[in-house]
């Protein structure tokens, strides 16, 4: 049975036990800040567990895609040398939330493994929370396991808790027993799932979520339990297929035999060869899946650990002896096998190839480099502990980038240790910008506020798809983080209304502004919030009056600031069709904002855009809205949307029920946002500025209607300044500045020349002052320039005439010291010119270094030029003393 077959029999099984089969959500987690990836079948479930969101069923089952790359099984360093270590995998999981308990649970894991697979029964043992005796009686009752083949086990094992707080329960474990022999074992008489000797290998987690753990550690019953269970697909596959590793399974051979062929090699001809290849399977079932959700290779966040995981592959292929990029035409073979089960892979095949293939030249070029500058340095190693320095280390990954555990795993077999706090010193300036940086799931954990007044009912509806005003009622008032009845005139608040026409921020589209007025009071909206679904914030003041719970209210939306916010996201759609159009499919979506003053849209796409290609996309968009076709706005399911070729933005979170934008033939989209109701209201487009904001990734800023007619004339009033600058026409003024242009390069020319005969001149004057210290002709002077390309080439003149001989120029330039040392290269020996130039860039007050023969310093100081220069001889007396 394959592992796609397994996948499918799973799936199926469970819809006929009356469980929804949910789609697998997208690695990155798009309801939790605290994770980085989705890493368990359970956390598209978690809202509902923990009773913040409902669904129209309370039984599921899925095949949830999951990465790990750190804790128990997944250490990065130990995958391709274990049998079941991975960072990308397959969680098949089913879920109760408050119907069946651990009854069922126990009779479905049975079933599905001993009947639907075929598991050998007598192979198959159970282990139990210590304190569940339910759980140990049902097992007992409903199967036929011996009782001495029920384990009971302690908290740390068989007990589970989504946090310090809240739901929480005991688990139960069905592990396969490999036999005997298979793995060494320190006491192999009392062998058994407990042992950390791998014989029992943990095939499925049954999770019973019974309690409700409180922050002083009591453990109250929840009203209803739930169950959250899940197996790998990868170990029951090795299991039924007979295997002993996991890597020998046909979710991973496909990969495997591939690579090999590639190489040259044979799987199981070496372990080190073997190893090599293990990585590279499992890592590039990583980086497709990664990039098929819309994650780039980048130095932060969720691209760093794309960018460690396919370097490490990727450095394994060169130990194969693959010199040119191999590792994206393993993608195509990943895809191909997993296809059938992620059908959106396929209109990602040529777009993952293209973003790994980048990946790999850009990592080719640096990687030999790399390795020379590592292989030198361990060479100067001695002793018996060797460190690697956290200096080398952070060279390597900020010059060539390796990451860190790229350099360790490619010294881990010499006995060579990383000074890893040196690395951190290094990296803290690094660090604190991805801290910085780095937005979690990309969207904010839900305040208390927010769930107090979901706790207690409130719920927005939205209506101001068809409206911008509308007659309602306060259903929740914030003020300063808690809830409260009323508000005065001056207080800033947060308030729930029952219906609203405001637009919560949200997709990329800038909330609303406008106002609330009732009886007596008037409050000034300046923001609208989404924290929740069903709950639309609106941030103000209350500049007159009081106001109550229960209020009635007219809400009134900023008319201007909605439609100009609607031009600028309906032109975003028009802008990415026009993209895919000009540059290719590979175009996606990436991140975008739409206001009432402005519009970004971020892309995939690995170069510039030239300016023949900007020209086009305006054409396109601007011949699309001159078309004035009808936005025409529908609701649809999810499949049948995807099926008629509608775009849907990569990792989104989507329901069953989607909201589908059209603009006559030329753009479809999944969207929630709120649009022109033609493409002539989006008026004139044009592109402000295209820049690159990540690797892969470009960024669009542009501007619609009136804004638009503003830019045009703000050039036409620059280019209006210039022409009559230049006493020239509009259309001779590009003609005139060439002109001066070609003026300005040959005056430069006569300057160098004569700078360089001045320093001629110069140089021959100033070696008069020359001093000889110990044999050595040393100088200090003013270089007779200003700048710090006249004093370096002032020095190729100085150095020419001294012949041996140590030198130091100092000069100020911008209100800034330089300080040039230079030393000929017969004395390079016993002098070093970045060593002498160390206190003399002190003096004034900077850092410098540079090459034995040159360096170079600037400084804060410049009145201390003389002092660097005087105590130059003191220096070059010390070294030769």
């Amino acid at each position: 049975m394959t592992g796609a077959e397994i996948r499918k029999l799973f799936l199926n099984y469970f819809a006929r036990k009356g469980h929804t089969v949910v789609q697998s959500s997208s690695l990155v987690p798009q309801n939790d800040p605290t994770l980085l990836f989705t890493n368990a079948g359970m956390n598209q479930f978690k809202d509902i567990f923990t009773g913040l969101e409902k669904r129209d069923y309370s039984r599921a089952t899925t095949c949830q895609k999951c990465l790990r790359v750190s804790g128990k099984h997944n250490d990065l360093e130990n995958v391709g040398r274990t049998a079941r270590h991975h960072t990308f995998f397959e969680m098949l999981g089913n879920f109760s939330f408050g119907d069946y308990f651990k009854r069922d649970s126990i009779i479905y894991g049975w079933e599905f493994l001993t009947e639907e697979v075929g598991i050998d029964k007598s192979r198959l043992w159970v282990t139990v929370y210590e304190d569940d005796d339910e759980a140990m009686e049902l097992w007992k009752e409903l199967t036929p396991v011996p009782a001495e083949r029920i384990i009971k086990c302690g908290a740390k094992d068989n007990f589970w808790a989504m946090g310090d707080t809240g739901p929480c329960g005991p688990c139960s474990e069905i592990h396969f027993d490999q036999g005997p022999g298979i793995y060494p074992c320190p006491d192999p008489e009392s062998c058994g799932p407990q042992c950390d000797c791998d014989r029992f290998l943990e095939l499925w987690n049954l999770v019973f979520m019974q309690f409700e753990r409180s922050a002083d550690g009591k453990l109250t019953p929840l009203p209803k339990p739930s169950i959250d269970t899940g197996m790998g697909l990868e170990r029951v596959s090795s299991v039924v297929q007979g295997k002993l590793n996991n890597y020998d399974s046909d979710l991973f051979s496909p990969m495997i035999n591939f690579t090999a062929s590639l190489a040259g090699v044979k799987y199981g001809a070496s372990e080190e060869s073997d190893v090599s290849l293990r990585v590279i399977a499992d890592h590039i079932r990583s980086a497709v899946f990664l990039i098929g959700d819309g994650v780039l290779p980048s130095n932060e966040g969720r691209g760093y650990v794309l960018r460690r995981v396919m370097r490490r592959a990727m450095r394994h292929g060169r130990m194969l002896g693959f010199a040119e990029p191999f590792f994206f035409k393993v993608a195509g073979v990943v895809i191909d096998a997993m296809e059938e089960s992620y059908p959106d892979l396929r209109d990602k095949r040529d777009y993952v190839a293209k973003v790994i293939l980048h990946e790999e030249e850009r990592f080719i070029r640096t990687l030999d480099r790399g390795l020379q500058l590592l292989e030198g340095e361990v060479e100067k190693l001695s002793g018996e502990k060797k460190i690697l320095s956290g200096e080398v280390i952070f060279r390597l990954y900020d010059t060539y980038g390796f990451p860190v555990d790229l350099t360790a795993d490619i010294v881990r077999d010499r006995g060579i240790v990383l000074d890893e706090a040196g690395f951190e010193r290094e990296m803290e300036e690094q660090r604190e910008k991805a801290r910085k940086a780095w937005k979690g799931s990309g969207e904010e954990a839900v305040g208390g506020l927010y769930r107090a007044m979901k706790d207690a009912g409130v719920a927005t509806t939205f209506i101001g798809y068809h409206s911008l005003e509308n007659s309602t009622e306060i259903a929740s008032i914030g003020l300063g983080g808690t809830l409260t009845r009323s508000a005065r005139a001056g207080d800033k608040v947060e308030i729930a209304l029952a219906a609203t026409p405001f637009y919560g921020e949200s997709g990329g589209q800038m909330g609303d502004s406008g106002s609330l007025e009732g009886e007596g009071f008037f409050v000034r909206v300046d923001t609208a919030t989404k924290p929740m679904a069903d709950l639309i914030i609106l941030g103000g003041e209350v500049t007159r009056g009081e106001i109550k719970t229960g209020a009635k209210v007219k809400a009134r939306v900023e008319a201007g600031a909605r439609f100009a916010t609607a031009q600028n996201h309906s032109a975003t759609h028009l802008l990415q069709s026009a993209l895919r159009e000009v540059l290719g499919d590979h175009v996606k979506q990436a991140g975008s904002l739409v206001g009432p003053d402005r519009m970004r849209f971020d892309f995939t796409h690995f170069a510039a855009m030239t300016k023949e290609e900007i020209r086009k996309v305006e054409e396109l968009v601007n011949r699309w809205t001159a078309q004035n076709h009808a936005v025409a706005v529908t609701e649809e399911s999810h499949a049948q949307a995807l099926e008629g070729g509608v775009t849907a933005l990569f990792g989104e979170k989507y329901g069953d029920t989607v909201r589908v934008v059209r603009m006559g033939g030329v753009s479809a989209e999944l969207c929630g946002g709120t649009h022109a109701a033609s493409t002539g209201e989006i008026g004139a487009f044009k592109i402000i500025s295209e820049s690159g904001v990540a690797a892969g990734v470009r960024r669009i800023e542009g501007a619609t209607g009136e804004r638009a007619l503003e830019r045009f004339w703000k050039y036409e009033d620059s280019l209006d300044e210039i022409s009559h600058s230049l006493k020239a026409s509009f259309e001779d003024a590009p003609e005139r500045v060439r002109k001066l242009q070609a003026q300005i390069r040959e005056l430069e020319r006569e300057i160098t020349s004569l700078r360089g005969k001045l320093a001629s001149g110069a140089s021959g004057d100033i070696l008069s002052e020359k001093k000889i210290i110990n044999g050595v002709a040393a100088l200090a002077a003013k270089a007779p320039v200003a700048d710090a390309k006249g004093i370096r080439e002032f020095a190729d003149t100085l150095r020419e005439r001294i012949k041996s001989g140590v030198f130091a120029l100092g000069a100020e330039a911008d209100g800034k010291a330089v300080i040039l040392v230079g030393v000929t290269a017969d004395l390079t020996g016993k002098l070093k010119a970045g060593e002498l130039i160390a206190p003399l860039a002190e003096k004034v007050g900077g850092r410098g270094g540079g090459k034995p023969e040159l360096a170079q310093a600037g400084g804060a100081d410049p009145s201390k030029i003389d002092e660097a220069l005087a105590l130059f001889y003191d220096e070059v007396a010390k070294k030769l003393g």
